[in-house]
């Protein structure tokens, strides 16, 4: 129709990957079970329509007249281009219905390449303008076009003219190598940015220094995994084969037994003790000293409201983390967790139950600061029950991240392509929240959220029955040197604090009786 304008080659394949990308980024995803097997991190396929759909009727660039089935249409194509697969790893054809059939997503980005010929045309102001696409889905254009011809060009996208690929090709031949100094600066600063976001934090100064962050450490942890996600080790770094077995034993326990030894009453106890002391006798944490600071400053997050975002907070710091140590810290997790969920393992301690021994024994080894801290054992175990609680999101691979520096990197090439004889600066992406709040307003946000968690300390000391009098009267004697305005609140006379240890003592009735003998008189 004259006076319309339907989207380009260039344009169907920016909206086609920044749709990809959210709905990547943005599809719930949970447990499900389907014949007696339960399947992690999947969705089912009219969870997927009923989720895309909100978000294309609310896109300016489609509308509420988006109808389910073009969205069962666009899934389809999803289906087709590996942006999701089925649980079994199939994908390639557009055999996707309106049913509870499980989907879920690919560890490969999705994204296409651009078209070169649509590329040479865009101004290198382009370039500055789009930086904050890298995290968020934009109104792409101000034009009126119809909602269904978007949907359309995003269907027909791989019937695109066969020469592009060609000329990608001749185009990549007059690009600038990215230098790899430059890559690493790259993973350097969008992390720190993703972290000062999630963590909400002015500045990053005094809880992570970009020197700190070591790429190599970061690329190799996102590729080097197992099916189940566990870092694999290529030199001889790796635990003992003896650790490992016991580890096996007590995270399958009953059914596996690799240690080819006998059982008897206690076996599980003497192997426990064995895992434990090996991890407890490490040099350092496995979080290591260096990062401290940085998990402290999560410890704020752990609040139910905040859940979603603290995951996403330890998804990036446990990439930080040295390959050994984040392997340890995987199979360490895995393990307490199953052993904590395992009703058939007998009682390893005789007066704690099982969760509380697998938090109180590995809380030190997991995370304590180089100079000793009074609390260092109350945070750790607060730390310690979150990971054990969330392992497996926790350990995910977040691929938007190489999403993300993969992006700026090709757009840095299309930037050296334009003018190949200059130096070029590109601005790495920012994005903030819907609302920006005053520096006042952000203190006080940051001091009441702070007073909540370590007032939830406080009761956590309170409440725990495994605790002896003695041991909780020397708790709250560190807590209260370390935070005594939380403890006034909460104790605001010496009444109050009596009242938590009082226990009158049951009145015994005397073994003798001290009663005088009544004499019956002699006297007829």
């Amino acid at each position: 129709m004259e006076g319309e304008a339907r989207p380009g080659p260039y344009r169907a394949t920016r909206l086609w990957n920044e749709i990809t990308k959210y709905f990547r980024a943005g599809m719930p995803l949970r447990k499900h079970r389907q014949r007696f097997k339960k399947h992690g991190s999947c969705f089912t396929a009219s969870e997927a329509v009923d989720w895309l759909h909100e978000v294309l009727r609310s896109n300016s660039n489609f509308g509420p007249e988006v109808s389910r089935q073009q969205t069962v249409q666009l899934l389809r194509k999803f289906l087709k281009n590996h942006v999701i697969e089925d649980i079994k790893g199939r994908w390639g054809s557009e055999d996707l219905e309106d049913n509870g059939v499980l989907y879920r997503f690919p560890s490969t980005s999705p994204v296409k390449p651009l078209p070169s010929s649509c590329r040479e045309k865009e101004n290198l102001e382009t370039f500055s303008r789009d930086k904050e696409r890298l995290f968020k889905l934009p109104h792409l254009s101000r034009r009126t076009v119809k909602k269904h011809e978007l949907l359309d060009s995003l269907e027909n996208l791989e019937k695109t003219e066969p020469d592009i690929t060609k000329e990608n090709k001749e185009d990549a031949l007059h690009r600038k190598e990215i230098s790899q100094e430059y890559v690493q600066e790259i993973w350097r600063n969008i992390i720190l940015i993703h972290l000062q976001t999630i963590l909400g934090l002015p500045s990053l100064e005094e809880v992570l220094q970009p020197a700190q962050i070591v790429p190599e450490y970061v690329i190799y942890n996102m590729t080097n995994t197992s099916k189940h996600g566990v870092v694999i080790l290529q030199n001889k770094s790796d635990l003992p084969h003896w650790v490992l077995s016991a580890m096996k034993c007590l995270a399958y326990w009953p059914r596996n037994n690799d240690m080819n030894q006998p059982t008897y009453s206690g076996f599980e106890r003497d192997v426990f003790r064995t895992v434990a002391d090996y991890f407890l006798n490490l040099p350092e944490p496995l979080l290591t000293f260096e990062y401290y600071e940085l998990f402290v400053n999560i410890l704020d997050l752990l609040q139910p409201h905040l859940e979603r975002i603290a995951v996403e907070a330890l998804q990036i710091c446990c990439l930080l983390l040295p390959p050994p140590n984040r392997r340890k810290m995987q199979l360490l997790m895995r393990m307490i967790s199953r052993i904590s969920e395992n009703v058939d393992m007998p009682r390893l301690h005789d007066a704690m139950g099982t969760r509380s021994l697998m938090i109180q024994t590995f809380s030190r080894c997991v995370l304590c600061c180089a100079e000793e801290v009074d609390l260092d054992e109350l945070l750790s175990t607060r730390l310690v029950s979150f990971l054990m609680d969330h392992q497996q999101e926790i350990f995910k691979v977040p691929t938007y991240l190489q999403v993300a520096v993969q992006d700026h990197i090709e757009y840095m090439r299309m930037a050296q392509g334009k003018y190949p004889r200059e130096e070029i600066c590109a601005i790495l992406p920012t994005y903030s929240y819907c609302k920006q709040i005053t520096p006042q307003e952000f203190e006080e946000q940051k001091v009441s959220t702070s007073q909540a968690a370590v007032a939830e300390l406080l009761e956590n000391i309170i409440k725990d029955k495994n605790l002896s009098v003695k041991d909780k009267k020397k708790k709250l004697k560190q807590f209260q040197k370390e935070y005594p305005l939380i403890y006034q609140n909460r104790f605001p006379t010496t009444e109050n604090e009596a009242m938590l240890f009082e226990n009158k003592p049951t009145i015994k009735q005397p073994m003798l009786s001290l009663r005088k003998p009544k004499f019956r008189s002699l006297r007829y």
